[in-house]
């Protein structure tokens, strides 16, 4: 529940729209719903400004539906990340209004009305290559779920140089630069060095033997020179978007 439809709910309490038991009823699943396999937040995204995200790696189709559905009921919303395809379907006949991303894996229930985007400026999501693009996508539904303004720059990595040097106007204009990269990784040291916004660099896990599913990318990404990039985990756009929302909507 929203603090605006926490508030719509007292007005109404208060204006005897509704009887203090049903609104009592309404509220006893705060904070924390108990599905059995699952302890559902429902404050959170008064603590931290969004709403608890489903990862469904690992979860049953069943079990994402469940937190999904109370998630759905309490707040009108959701978004559930790493979804297994035949869960991604269900989701979708029981939300027809979901946004399913096959690509990025995620599956994003808006609120209806749907909130502008706040921040200070534009998270720009820049991949080095084609074969990135499920983790950069996973960044960018992550980051317009968390209502960022959203720009996306695809397939411009350090072997061709060139694409990435003709679009350093966009980058420049960007609040926050995510960066996905596999293969040596080295994108996001040649954006930290054009840019003065913070750089979130994704190391992803494509590449050859050599790389160890992400690892040499990920020390590459550690151990930049350029000033500015911070880290994060392997394949793991969620985060990257979710500290991009938290340095754009500064106060």
């Amino acid at each position: 529940m929203t603090e605006e439809q926490m508030a719509d709910l007292l007005l109404d309490v208060a204006s005897g729209k509704i009887a203090a038991e049903a609104a009592l009823d309404r509220l006893k699943k705060y904070p924390v719903e108990d599905l059995g396999y699952a302890h559902v937040d429902h404050v959170r995204l008064h603590i931290q400004g969004f709403g608890e995200v489903v990862f469904g790696q690992s979860k049953t189709t069943e079990q994402v539906l469940g937190i999904c559905t109370s998630l759905f009921e309490a707040s009108g919303s959701f978004l559930a990340t790493r979804v297994e395809e035949i869960t991604r379907v269900e989701l979708a006949k029981a939300f027809p209004k979901a946004e399913v991303n096959n690509l990025a894996r995620t599956v994003f229930l808006a609120p209806d009305p749907a909130p502008k985007p706040t921040g200070r400026g534009k998270v720009l999501i820049v991949s080095a290559g084609t074969s990135d693009l499920p983790v950069a996508e996973e960044a960018a539904v992550v980051a317009k779920a968390m209502r960022n303004s959203v720009q996306t720059l695809y397939d411009v990595g350090v072997a061709g140089i060139h694409r990435i040097l003709r679009r350093t106007e966009m980058l420049r204009s960007a609040s926050v630069v995510v960066v996905v990269a596999g293969m040596d990784g080295a994108l996001a040291s040649v954006v930290g060095g054009l840019v003065k916004v913070p750089v979130i660099a994704v190391p992803s896990s494509v590449g050859y033997g050599a790389s160890f599913h992400g690892v040499s990318a990920l020390l590459a990404m550690l151990n930049s020179c350029a000033s500015g990039v911070t880290v994060v985990n392997i394949d793991n756009g969620f985060g990257a978007a979710a500290a991009a929302t938290r340095i754009n909507q500064l106060p």
